[in-house]
């Protein structure tokens, strides 16, 4: 027998409302929490205001809501399968001959347009907020005068061209407007690929139209004497905006926008394994959000019939976390290079889905 349309929309619109509040509820408490923990980091900086703090926690929250989707999709397809349980709605619609894959249809429905919902509408709203909540991070809480920040190491940045490639290194970076100025430089120029070609020390480099303007320097060339070179000039393709894009995290790119961004980094020769990593993440977030209604349904489908409705529901939440845990394992894997990108970013949605499936078979026909 086919699940009727209106029986349909009942489950969907039960569905739809226990998403939306506990969404709500996340975003309520995750707020509350960016709060004190922003008043805190705030106490020993007089300049700071309360409203100030508001503004950064509210740029925040769109990203951590973000965070919160596949927990939020659990819990309500935990709490609206239990209602119709508890009710005894679904014991009614199965004995009419409804099968439980039929049931799930409309939600699994919902939850892969809501995981599409995510990426698409979502993602870009919350990058574009956390974009602005890093800037106000770093000039109100860091004290730093721009994004451009360097490591304990210094700055290091890579170059390539069609005659090879060149790594450039500095101790201390200056930013003013578009100008970005860097002291005590080191470039390393190679042919090809990995071939050592000469080693460049200057006092100063400038950031010009296509190349460093290089002042006070020192060129080293293999077994020839040193030559000082009171101002030498070193082809690049590189910007500002390709320097500053190259720091900043994939989380603050929309998902539009990644695709070509990831291009252009590898274009300019910087790594862009993280960027690709997270677009790949982004592209599962439907599959993974129907792999957590599958296994909402595997714990509160069964409930009534072995009982246990609070270790039930323990369960469903466990393995939910431990699902989160496993994602962050394997992108770390990914992140290292140690699996391909495209298997870390899909591998917990395609094993969670696979889990759930092979537990409501087992349940359902085995």
């Amino acid at each position: 027998m086919r699940l009727s349309t209106t029986m349909s929309l009942y489950i969907g619109r039960n569905f739809i409302l226990s998403f939306m509040a506990l969404f709500l509820i996340f975003m309520m408490l995750i707020f509350l929490f960016d709060i004190v923990e922003l008043l805190r980091r705030a106490a020993s900086e007089p300049k700071i205001t309360f409203m100030m703090v508001l503004e950064m926690a509210l740029l925040k929250l769109p990203y951590m809501g973000q965070e919160t989707f596949p927990f939020a999709i659990l819990f309500s397809g935990m709490v609206t399968f239990w209602r119709l349980t508890r009710n005894q709605e679904l014991v009614i619609t199965r004995a009419a001959g409804i099968s439980a894959w039929q049931i799930l249809l409309p939600v699994l429905a919902l939850a892969f347009f809501l995981g599409v919902f995510k990426i698409m509408v979502f993602n870009p709203l919350a990058s574009a907020t956390l974009s602005r909540f890093d800037h106000l991070e770093a000039v109100l809480l860091k004290g730093q005068a721009s994004l451009l920040a360097i490591s304990t190491t210094g700055l290091w940045l890579r170059q390539a061209n069609e005659s090879g490639q060149s790594v450039v290194h500095s101790q201390q970076v200056l930013q003013q407007e578009n100008e970005v100025e860097l002291r005590n430089v080191v470039v390393f120029i190679y042919e090809g690929s990995d071939r050592f070609l000469k080693r460049i020390d200057a006092e100063y480099a400038l950031l010009e139209d296509g190349f460093w303007h290089m002042r006070e320097a020192w060129v080293y060339n293999p077994e020839q004497l040193p030559k000082f070179e009171k101002e030498y000039w070193l082809e690049t393709d590189l910007t500002l905006h390709s320097i500053q894009d190259s720091f900043a995290p994939p989380e603050t790119m929309s998902f539009w926008d990644l695709p070509g961004f990831i291009s252009t980094l590898e274009a300019a020769g910087f790594s862009a394994v993280r960027h690709r990593l997270h677009w790949h993440t982004l592209l599962a977030a439907p599959l993974l959000m129907c792999a957590m209604i599958l296994i909402a349904a595997t714990f509160t489908l069964r409930h009534t019939r072995r009982g246990g409705t609070v270790f039930i529901i323990a369960g469903g939440v466990l393995t939910g976390f431990v699902l989160y845990f496993f994602s962050d394992v394997v992108f770390a894997l990914g992140l290292s290079d140690s699996i391909p990108v495209t298997l870390a970013a899909w591998t917990p949605s395609g094993i969670a889905t696979l889990l759930g499936l092979a537990m409501l078979l087992h349940l359902e026909d085995g």
